[in-house]
């Protein structure tokens, strides 16, 4: 049976933020960007970027993986670390701030793990930073060995990131250039493998302990985020397990890392979180003699302990890499990231320091917008849709999070509650409702301000796309068919950003019917309130048939089918909801008006 997890914060929305703030405290070489909550940035303390004459190394992703990434800030290691909400991917603008902070003249490189959120938040920060004039790269880890990579998303990354870290940290310590770390990192990914096993699943703060897995089994594969694995098996002497684990990593079948008998490599064993030391040295003890005689390896270096966990999560993962003894150097090199770990030294300085701003002057923010004190028919229109919307969103909370818990990482419910709180919020002050145009720019502010993870990101792309193409009408009001092209247009970029089409088990599929039969009755000269909600119900069809789909995108292209099938796509249900909600509410209003 379930029951409430078990845990020692004080509010369950803070634990990141009140993190950081221990963090630094106990490491003075480490500092944090004054923006919370929405900037969580670690940074080195000694670290100025108008005089820091080498190249900066970033990381960062969800939190509650600790000590990555935040432990590994330091001299030889990652100049910053950008922290995102529990297992979301930060915000575009917390990682501009990241770079803005650190990054000279030398550039930066940003070492990204291989999920759809982290791809996508990253890189579109690093487009923004590249326009503002900074030289950035990215290095893309993928270092999963459980599960075969199906559709787009490819292979998740694991703890061989943190290998990558610290030889991509060396070589800049060293003075390399820009394209000579990137290229040192971007090898180094390509030669190490990793896979977990996992004894029990994690808890989130604030949530339920999952009965999912149950006394006397074991997960082979699970993600770092609780998503399920390759196979759930009856617990095993740690022995089967890591002669399991490393005829996976290494198997010349599949050729997950280019590793053959005769290599040299180093071993990680790290721990998810709940799991002894004891137990984890016991791991890495049978594991060297295998790796040695029954793999024909030579084992250089070996490190043993909790690098990239999964919260409470008991269990271990095991990585190998190939090394050489260029590898071998920069993995030796001196450097003061405490979670490596290292003694640390020095005089503390403040714990926290004035975020950036943008360098060029059109980039600075626009004055607020401001809700008119009248608002008109439009207006008023605008408000009920987007008031029911929100709504719809914020009661489907518990239900969203139960499907996503079934095929993702359980927060689906609770990214959209975000997102739809703050728009209701914003919407009292700050929307410019007389305005369509400008009201759908400021959603997408609200959005980006408070929503993580791959949701975020793409409905941030969603309104940024649509806003641009309503803002090439250059009109503030708007007609039915420029709605449906603004929608098209919104379509059109989520797919080319994310990477889903029709099929892909995504919001996709509930928006991709809606415009197509929204388009289909404006052209055949219907009522345009008619037309939208007959797409509406077009919406709730096409995210219900998701079930009956094969994940092409997101986390979910881990899921078996048999998982996949009993329920329908979190995100899709999200949007189809809140498409349908607004729908009846415009509906509502004409019949009432």
């Amino acid at each position: 049976m379930s029951f409430q997890g078990k845990k020692l914060i004080n509010d369950s929305n803070a634990v990141v933020t009140e993190f950081i703030e221990g963090l630094v405290e106990t490491y003075p070489g480490l500092q944090y960007l004054d923006g919370f909550p929405e900037v969580k940035v670690v940074l080195r303390a000694d670290v100025l970027s108008s005089t820091y004459d080498y190249v900066s190394v970033i990381s960062g992703g969800g939190s509650g993986h600790e000590p990555a990434h935040a432990g590994f800030v330091g001299e030889g290691m990652l100049t910053a670390a950008i922290c995102g909400d529990i297992f979301a991917s930060p915000p575009v603008d917390s990682i501009l701030a990241g770079i803005r902070a650190v990054t000279g003249p030398k550039g930066c490189l940003l070492i990204v793990k291989n999920y759809t959120g982290d791809r996508l938040n990253f890189g579109l920060a690093a487009e923004q930073a590249k326009s503002e004039g900074y030289k950035v790269e990215m290095v893309i880890v993928g270092d999963d060995c459980a599960l075969r990579p199906r559709g787009i998303a490819g292979r998740r990354g694991l703890a061989g990131t943190i290998l990558v870290h610290k030889i991509a940290g060396a070589a800049a310590a060293a003075g390399c250039s820009l394209v000579e770390v990137t290229d040192e990192a971007r090898r180094a990914s390509e030669m190490v493998g990793t896979m977990g096993v996992a004894l029990s699943v994690c808890t989130l703060p604030g949530q339920v302990t999952s009965d999912r897995l149950g006394p006397g089994k074991m997960e082979l594969g699970l993600g770092i985020h609780g998503e399920p694995g390759a196979a759930v098996a009856d617990l095993q002497p740690v022995d089967v397990v890591v002669a399991h684990v490393l005829m996976q990593i290494l198997s010349a079948e599949i050729n997950y890392v280019p590793i053959e008998r005769g290599n040299n490599v180093v071993l990680m064993v790290n721990g998810l979180g709940a799991t002894p030391v004891m137990e984890l040295m016991i791991a890495a003890g049978k594991a060297i003699p295998r790796l040695q005689l029954e793999h024909g390896l030579a084992v250089d270096r070996v490190y043993t302990g909790n690098f990239m966990t999964s919260l409470d999560m008991a269990g271990l993962s095991i990585t190998v890499m190939k090394v050489d003894e260029g590898i071998l150097q920069r993995l030796d090199a001196p450097t003061k990231a405490p979670a490596w770990p290292v003694g640390v030294d020095g005089k503390r300085p403040p714990a926290k320091i004035p975020v950036p701003v943008p360098q060029s002057p059109n980039l600075q923010c626009n004055e607020l917008s401001t809700r008119p004190q009248e608002l008109s028919e439009q207006g008023h229109i605008l408000e009920v849709a987007i008031e029911a919307a929100a709504s719809e969103l914020i009661n489907m909370r518990d239900a969203l999070n139960d499907w996503d818990s079934k095929v993702g990482d359980g927060d689906c419910g609770s990214t959209m509650f975000r997102g739809a709180s703050a728009i209701l919020e914003d919407m009292k002050k700050y929307y410019p409702l007389n305005d369509v145009t400008e009201t759908i720019k400021e959603i997408g502010s609200s959005i980006r301000r408070v929503m993580g993870g791959t949701s975020g990101i793409i409905y941030d792309i969603l309104f940024k796309a649509s806003y641009a193409e309503l803002k090439s009408t250059n009109q503030s009001t708007v007609t039915s068919k420029e709605w449906a092209s603004a929608l098209q247009a919104a379509i059109a970029a989520v797919s080319k950003y994310g990477g889903a089409i029709a099929g892909y088990r995504t919001l996709l599929d509930a928006l991709i019917p809606a415009l197509e039969v929204l388009q289909e009755r404006l052209n055949t000269g219907d009522d345009p309130v008619d037309a939208f909600v007959i797409s509406s119900e077009a919406a709730l069809s096409g995210a219900e048939s998701t079930k009956h789909m094969h994940a092409q995108a997101g986390r979910s292209t881990y899921i078996s089918s048999d998982i996949l099938a009993s329920v329908p796509d979190p995100g899709a249900m999200a949007a189809a909801s809140w498409y349908r909600a607004s729908a009846l509410a415009v509906k509502k209003f004409h019949q009432t008006s």
